[in-house]
């Protein structure tokens, strides 16, 4: 998978055809898909946001503590917006919004490794060797691609990945074309994204491009049109000179704005989800890894605490702000939860047997609590259990898509979007 990461390619003039190349359709889309702009957070496809906690998070050391047992470790309790419900002390932002959230704490995995773990998490359906399962993020620019509202065509990625994660979302059966687009840092501009030739020049350029792209077309009508060439060159070139690449240039807002969300690759990545969501982008992972916590747990967890509450905390507000909030879905949780039980490096080691996660916006009921982990930790399941594949279902359902309609996979096998079932108490009524 290509990605803007200057770290790693250079984004130049060609490597932008590339990207494009790499995007394909999802690059192409229709020209119906239009976004709307005035109506806010009304009358337009909803967005996804996935805070993604790369290495899995601890239950005790989030959303689910238990201080003064056996196994609670030195982590407090800090109470929060729902009435008798508390949270670890490393939030007291988050925790003056829970209210806006609800909280799964009984996550059930059967997945215990990273790369598997993601997987699961990220498409809802367990990793099969035959078969390639799409990211709710792709699923989500796949189904809204035609949707119509009063902004232009989208002429950025609709599904982006920000942030160090190498299991990013992927497109799965649905095709590489739904590969989220991978940008490491937003603090580091994309170079070379904008024409810096004179229009005349560049028009020049293109014309003699088409002269001997001409002579090359002959009898390759066919094949050229499979690679989607023609259109992709097109896209590529639309984006250039498109104000929508401005949503990636956090640069733009103030200085203030940009300290409340943090001074770090997370901060400035939720701060630039914030952006693309309002430009109309459909799907954005934000990824905080340094959570895989088998030695010094608690510190770990400290310094992560702190870097999640400060930006979680100024996205949500911001989202609220600007009535962003209703039609976008935030969710919160890594790919599995950590031990009970403190380990002689004074770490917690793989769990996906109750773990936590927090939800919200999109229409979804603030202020819920699902399940509870047993404090003493002598029962290892916890109470009201949640599917990954409930969990996933739920996310699909809020964004405006019937989780239980069947696409067809390349090899003619039709495959539900989803095999679980809304959780109907986090659901709006009515």
């Amino acid at each position: 998978m290509l990605e803007a990461n200057d770290q790693r390619i250079p984004i130049t003039r060609r490597g932008v055809l590339q990207l494009a190349a790499a995007w394909g359709v999802q690059f192409a889309l229709p020209q119906e898909s239009i976004r709307g702009k005035d109506v806010r957070g009304k009358g337009r496809p909803k967005s996804f946001i996935l805070l993604w906690m790369k290495g899995g998070a601890s239950q005790l050391e989030t959303w689910d503590p238990h201080p003064g047992t056996k196994n609670g470790g030195e982590t407090r309790a800090i109470g929060t917006k729902i009435d008798g419900v508390k949270i670890a002390s490393f939030y007291p932002r988050v925790a003056q919004q829970l209210d806006s959230l609800s909280v799964i704490r009984s996550l059930v995995s059967k997945e215990g490794d990273h790369e598997r773990g993601t997987y699961y998490l990220k498409t809802g359906y367990r990793p099969d060797p035959t078969l390639k399962h799409p990211a709710i993020g792709a699923i989500a620019a796949h189904e809204h691609a035609t949707l119509k509202t009063e902004l232009g065509p989208l002429k950025i990625p609709p599904y982006i990945s920000l942030g160090p994660e190498e299991f990013a979302g992927r497109g799965g059966y649905l095709g590489e074309t739904w590969d989220a687009f991978k940008l490491y840092d937003p603090g580091n501009s994309l170079p070379n994204m904008r024409s810096w030739l004179a229009k005349e020049r560049e028009e020049r350029r293109l014309s003699n491009q088409e002269v001997l792209e001409k002579t090359f077309r002959a009898g390759r009508e066919k094949q050229l049109a499979k690679t989607l060439h023609r259109e992709t060159m097109s896209k590529a070139l639309d984006m250039m000179h498109s104000d929508q690449i401005k949503a990636f240039d956090i640069e733009q807002e103030s200085a203030a704005t940009r300290l409340k969300y943090g001074e770090t690759v997370f901060g400035r990545g939720c701060l630039a989800a914030r952006r693309l969501v309002e430009t109309g982008v459909l799907a954005v992972e934000v990824t905080l890894g340094g959570w895989d916590s088998h030695a010094n747990n608690h510190e770990a967890h400290k310094e992560n605490g702190n870097i999640l509450d400060t930006a979680f905390a100024a996205l949500l507000s911001d989202l609220k702000e600007r009535e962003l909030f209703e039609s976008t879905v935030v969710l919160c949780l890594g790919e599995f939860g950590r031990t009970p039980r403190i380990n002689p490096l004074e770490g917690r080691d793989h769990w996906p047997s109750g773990f936590s996660c927090l939800i919200g916006g999109g229409g979804l009921r603030g202020g819920v609590v699902i399940g509870e982990t047993d404090p003493e930790s002598e029962k290892p399941e916890p109470k009201d259990p949640v599917t990954i594949a409930d969990l996933s279902a739920t996310v699909l359902k809020q964004l405006g898509i019937e989780c239980s309609r069947e696409l067809i996979t390349r090899l003619g096998r039709p495959l539900k979007l989803s095999e679980g079932n809304p959780l109907e108490r986090l659901l709006p009524e009515g």
